[in-house]
């Protein structure tokens, strides 16, 4: 009896990963790896109805399967104050993946205030909790969106990014404003990582591939904007979810030497993508094969707040962690294909 007590306690003084977003797309691969590799992980999620919340629980299910007790979860909205709050009082967290968003540049035409509440409140949130808790390092996700109509290419952490596109690109942005200047103020160690259009298996019902995919298969014409003049630089779940574990064990040194994105506190910005654009009509090609049938395509101009083309500079990301993706589209596209085909029983 005493050995137990003895375990529970242990147990419940163990440092956790925090990971926020643990139902979506990114937080539930990165809790799957975390726990898979030894950590025990403590993930929230709002489960809200952005896109079906059924997607989110099966999700759920596969980490649990996967980790068993090494993973915990919580429902729970981080741009809820008191409930967050809550939700990790008794908790005692060592390291924090802020995954957690409202997506998607489309939907903040629609729904603005959606992303005020999650991507802006929420964060805030998140920084009070890192600076009371005094957690060892806070890695939080921004996007590619912040470069906004850049033409210079490849992106580099360095570029001005004044200029966004979409609301979304904007609380980004406005994100990394505020990780600096806690950062300057309270010392916490940040980094953020600005993801390149990911994608693979339990990916989003918003995105391209799912799209496609879905439309594909069921013999309807696809959207393809810009008349298909669109380069993304598409990057595989796996390769994301290691540069995210990699990012997690060396936050930026507090030591008054120039990070990537230009800060001098412990504050690091990096590109994580494949460094490789691809051209979309070359891709909805590679989706097609891996589908069986051919596309009817739909040509229509741009859509308002998206951008024509983005290309990941990686090098800093190389450089101070080791960062390098190794799965081409001709290969994650036919796995994302077959996860899509298993999970819907065709």
């Amino acid at each position: 009896m005493l050995e137990k007590l003895l375990d529970r306690f242990r147990g419940m003084m163990t440092k956790r990963i925090l990971v926020t977003g643990a139902a979506g797309f990114i937080g539930a691969a990165l809790c799957v790896r975390l726990a898979s590799e030894g950590h025990r992980v403590f993930g929230i999620d709002n489960l809200n109805s952005y896109y079906d919340p059924q997607l989110k629980r099966d999700r759920l299910s596969e980490i649990e399967a996967i980790a068993g007790e090494a993973f915990t979860f919580s429902q729970c909205d981080f741009a809820d104050r008191a409930s967050f709050a809550n939700c990790l009082a008794d908790l005692d967290i060592s390291r924090i993946a802020h995954l957690g968003a409202q997506p998607g540049v489309r939907y903040s035409l629609e729904n603005p205030h959606a992303y005020i509440e999650a991507n802006i409140v929420g964060h805030l949130n998140m920084l009070e909790f890192a600076r009371e808790r005094q957690v060892e390092h806070l890695v939080y996700a921004s996007s590619s969106s912040v470069y906004g109509g850049n033409e210079k290419v490849p992106f580099s952490v360095d570029d001005r990014v004044d200029h966004p596109f979409s609301l979304y690109a904007a609380t980004k942005k406005a994100d990394e404003l505020m990780s600096e200047t806690y950062a300057h103020l309270y010392r916490i160690p940040q980094t953020g990582l600005r993801f390149f259009t990911v994608y693979g298996p339990w990916g989003r019902p918003d995105m391209m591939p799912w799209i496609f995919t879905a439309k594909i298969l069921r013999g309807e014409p696809i959207p393809v904007f810009n008349h298909g003049k669109m380069q993304r630089d598409f990057t595989f779940i796996d390769d994301i979810v290691s540069g995210i574990v990699a990012c997690l064990g060396s936050p930026p040194a507090d030591d008054g030497t120039l990070k990537p994105g230009g800060s001098t506190k412990p504050h690091a910005i990096y590109n994580i993508g494949n460094n490789r654009p691809e051209q979309l009509l070359d891709v909805i090609a590679i989706i097609e094969r891996a589908c069986g049938r051919k596309a009817e395509i739909e040509m229509l101009p741009m859509q308002k707040g998206d951008v024509p083309r983005t290309y990941a500079d990686i090098e800093a990301m190389e450089r101070d962690h080791g960062y390098s993706p190794t799965t081409p589209v001709d290969v994650g596209f036919p796995r994302f294909v077959e996860w899509f085909k298993s999970y819907h029983g065709i």
